[in-house]
């Protein structure tokens, strides 16, 4: 189980790395009540993509995202 901080709007979810990046936002959109589909997901340049799962991206344990909404 991985626990990611979302900057932005300080938010911490537990979801597992065969979760989709689809998945986190809708983890996401239960605890802040924003619609999934106005957000994005990106750490440094790269915006993470929807169908691809948080093990593609080699998520770890803590690690920190930056939510914004478009």
């Amino acid at each position: 189980i991985l626990e990611l901080v979302l900057t932005g709007e300080e938010v911490c979810i537990k979801c597992n790395t065969d979760d989709t990046i689809g998945d986190l936002k809708k983890l996401i959109t239960a605890q802040t009540g924003t619609r999934w589909e106005k957000m994005v997901l990106k750490k440094w340049y790269m915006i993470f993509k929807d169908h691809l799962s948080l093990g593609d991206y080699k998520t770890h344990y803590r690690m920190k995202l930056k939510l914004y909404y478009q």
